[in-house]
């Protein structure tokens, strides 16, 4: 069996950003990176240290949206000098990942 090193990305964001969109075209069209997954929050509290969360009787709420995504480092290095245009300093991490049993990401 094969194995790949690459990274993976996980972005922190709230549905008030507005940067989803945006951030989304960026990385499917311009730099097309692999495997990119958008998941809601059903609670979380950022900086401001005001827990937003979800309940049956709020349909409006600033939930936080978190995005991930993985490809070989060197378009990873790409992506987050890209990524500085939408997100905060200090709302993006990374790690080294190994992916297996393939010869590349995508």
């Amino acid at each position: 069996m094969s194995r790949v090193q690459a990274r993976m990305v996980r972005v922190y964001l709230s549905e008030s950003d507005h940067e989803m969109e945006p951030l989304l075209r960026c990385l499917h069209d311009e730099l097309k990176v692999c495997g990119v997954t958008v998941m809601r929050g059903i609670a979380g509290y950022g900086g401001s240290g005001v827990v937003h969360n979800a309940s049956l009787v709020d349909l409006s709420v600033d939930l936080p949206l978190v995005l991930e995504f993985f490809d070989l480092p060197e378009r990873v290095e790409r992506a987050i000098e890209r990524l500085a245009d939408f997100v905060a300093p200090g709302h993006l991490v990374s790690w080294p990942v190994t992916l297996e049993g393939g010869e590349k990401p995508c």
